[in-house]
């Protein structure tokens, strides 16, 4: 684009899963407004608040531009190739004197709303060759990637929910007025949400919390956090004893599944969750006549420590209701470019971690453990760190004592925008350009839609003088460790590696729609706004990726996970409070908390409470109280509301900025606290994913420290 341009310029929102197209309006070169672009054929003209706010970064003075090195207490801004040869060195040694492992890697969420972390991302982290990777997967989405690769032979094949012609949507942990879908792409979900009852359809919401999507529900029932799994199995459980069972052909384990759940019936459930059993026999019923269904779980289930159970047990129920792989349940999107091909289908147990010894799942041990893998002595020990979009002092288990550990490191780098609670702790940040400065495409996300489209958003912005692409860093860091190394890897996958690091992402993107055959890189830069592919369609069984082409309902690898629910079933405190997460439209995770647009309003950074809780412990509303669990304690203002049931409290997630020192960057606007200083990274799921729902806590009133 030339510069000073005034006019028009369609992109597309790469902030959260719902992928919205948007219309710029740009004047002398600068956006002077954001809108949603009503052309776009799957967001239709929605936007968010945080859609509004998506130009902000571009010209946020607190972005970093350029590279910076640690020099003392001191942040120095040095060129390119003095800190990408800082880095290659560093990391080299680390890897040469101490072995393979002595490096480690985290992946932040933003990697997947990025084309070039899938094609040049990937590659940089192989080169490090590291056993030590982790990432956001193993904070909120480890057990669902799990279960869609023991049922249908790969971690994403994950079904989705046919919103557009769906009667009945049974909602469990999920907050899609607030997020438009997480692992179901469906922008402009209040809309469609409306539609569904509009044509007669049910909204039913299960949840802790009279969430922004139970308020819009025609139904919803309080559960208590991490009995969501009881009740789940009671559903399968009244789903076969009343014979309604009605499983594809394809289908195998319906009578052993129907001997595993007989001992979860609707009144065992309803003794732990709270959720009445003539309720929980009631809603099995009306999923099973209705004319379409879906069953959808997300975070809430996903981040308890029976997370695989839970989307085990929603899966077989989509599967044995009648409505799998059937217009108005839940169906396989069809994307342009299908990541299936060239990503891993998943794979479980093939090494451990140092300390505890747990298992990796998919190439990546879970985030709860980076903290030990750094600070306990001996062979393997985690002495460098490289972060990619990533803020694991906020957004994993016991944040605090992982920061003090990242202070231990003899070397750490981050690829990131911001000067952040994690990048803080580096010696090295290299910034690449925005999201507005290079071509994008949603690799993943089309996989994950509610219906197939496909849009490529080139560049709104030229790449300023002296900035860099994040497949720039990732091309040339590869090279120059792999120059740098003693024992590379073989010649052949290193020539692979350079070729594939050589071609763009765009360039290899073409490639990759060529592939597909369903529509051209061509094709798309003449619609912008954005190509229909049509609705999800039946596809299976000819989709399974499963050895034998068929879906056994009960692998022993998940279902091996039962006996340990009911020693917890047996075991569990009655009288605990628990604590539990938030998600607000105004926020994605930690980021925008700098940004007057989306910080202004009514506070929404309180300790939810339920009066009756608050009365009990003689606290008043607003007071000040200090939130204790196993790993930590910190002071917030409570807010009394009968929004969450008795028993639990809520914190929003994302918050507790606490950046010092020189030249800062992404300061907050927002108060806070972060829900992680409490989270326990011992609390884990059979997938590795931390247990962050459900936290056992104290509240107590207090005075300010």
């Amino acid at each position: 684009m030339a510069p000073g341009f005034t006019g028009r310029r369609l992109t597309a929102c790469n902030l959260c899963e719902a992928i919205c197209g948007l219309e710029l309006t740009l004047t002398d070169g600068r956006v002077t407004s954001v809108r949603g672009n009503p052309d776009d054929p799957f967001s239709r003209g929605y936007i968010c608040p945080k859609g509004v706010a998506f130009a902000d970064v571009y010209d946020d003075p607190d972005r970093l531009r350029r590279p910076i090195v640690r020099r003392g207490d001191d942040w120095v801004e040095v060129d390119w190739d003095e800190a990408l040869d800082l880095v290659a060195r560093r990391l080299a040694e680390t890897l040469n004197e101490h072995g393979r492992d002595a490096v480690g890697v985290y992946l932040g969420n933003p990697n997947v709303h990025a084309l070039a972390s899938a094609t040049h991302g990937v590659p940089f982290v192989k080169a490090l060759r590291t056993r030590n990777r982790f990432s956001a997967t193993t904070v909120d989405q480890a057990p669902a990637q799990l279960v869609a690769w023991q049922l249908f032979g790969h971690q994403l094949l994950i079904p989705i929910p046919d919103l557009d012609r769906t009667s009945y949507l049974l909602v469990l942990g999920a907050n899609p007025m607030a997020s438009n879908g997480s692992l179901m792409t469906a922008p402009d979900f209040p809309t469609r949400a409306r539609a569904i009852k509009d044509r007669g359809g049910s909204i039913v919401v299960l949840d802790p919390r009279r969430t922004e999507t139970a308020a819009i529900a025609t139904e919803h029932h309080f559960v208590r956090p991490g009995s969501d799994v009881a009740v789940l199995l009671a559903m399968l459980h009244t789903l076969l004893a009343e014979g309604l069972a009605r499983p594809p052909a394809y289908v195998d384990g319906v009578d052993e599944l129907r001997r595993l759940v007989a001992d979860f019936p609707p009144e065992r459930a309803a003794e732990v969750s709270g959720v009445p059993a003539e309720v929980i026999v009631r809603l099995v019923r009306e999923l099973c006549a209705a004319d379409g269904a879906a069953a959808y779980g997300r975070v809430g289930v996903s981040t308890t420590g029976f997370g695989s159970l839970c989307h085990w047990a929603i899966t077989c129920l989509n599967l044995l209701s009648g409505h799998f792989d059937r217009p108005g349940g839940v169906m396989f999107p069809e994307p342009a470019v299908d990541v299936r091909r060239f990503a891993g289908a998943g794979h479980y147990d093939r090494y451990r971690s140092r300390v505890r010894g747990l298992p990796e799942y998919g190439g990546e041990l879970p985030a709860a453990c980076m903290r030990e893998e750094i600070e306990t002595p001996g062979d393997g020990r985690i002495r460098a760190y490289v972060t990619i979009a990533g803020n694991p002092v906020l957004s994993t288990p016991d944040g605090r004592r992982l920061g003090e550990a990242l202070d231990s490191l003899d070397f750490m780098v981050a690829i990131d925008l911001y000067l952040n609670e994690t990048t803080r702790h580096a010696d090295v940040i290299l910034p690449p350009t925005t999201a507005l400065e290079r071509d994008h495409y949603d690799l993943v996300f089309h996989s994950l839609a509610i219906r197939n489209t496909a849009r490529f958003s080139p560049a709104v912005f030229a790449k300023p003088e002296g900035a860099r692409h994040d497949w720039e860093i990732f091309r040339d860091l590869t090279a120059r460790l792999e120059a740098r190394l003693m024992r590379p890897d073989p010649l052949r996958p290193r020539l692979v590696r350079r070729a594939r690091l050589a071609l763009s992402p765009t360039a290899q993107l073409g490639l990759l729609l060529r592939a597909g055959r369903r529509v051209s890189l061509r094709r798309l830069r003449k619609h912008p706004e954005g190509v229909d592919l049509g609705p999800l369609r039946p596809t299976m069984p000819e989709r399974l990726l499963t050895e034998n082409r068929r879906v056994d309902l009960v692998p022993p690898l998940v279902v091996g996970d039962l006996d340990r629910l009911r020693s917890w079933l047996d075991d569990r405190p009655d009288d605990a409070l628990v604590l539990i997460g938030r998600r607000h439209r105004q926020d994605n995770n930690s980021w925008f908390h700098n940004t007057t647009r989306l910080t202004r309003g009514q506070p929404r950074h309180q300790l939810l409470m339920h009066p009756d809780d608050l009365a009990s412990r003689g606290i008043e509303d607003g007071a000040l109280v200090t939130v204790s669990s196993r790993v930590g304690c910190v002071q917030v203002e409570v807010a009394a509301t009968d929004d969450v049931m008795p028993g639990v409290v809520s914190l929003p997630h994302g918050y507790g900025h606490r950046v010092d020192g020189t030249r800062l960057r992404n300061a907050s606007k927002l108060p806070g606290v972060s829900i992680n200083d409490l989270t326990d990274p011992e609390l884990l799921d059979l997938s590795g994913n931390a247990a962050l729902s459900g936290v056992a806590v104290t509240v107590e009133a207090s005075t300010p420290r």
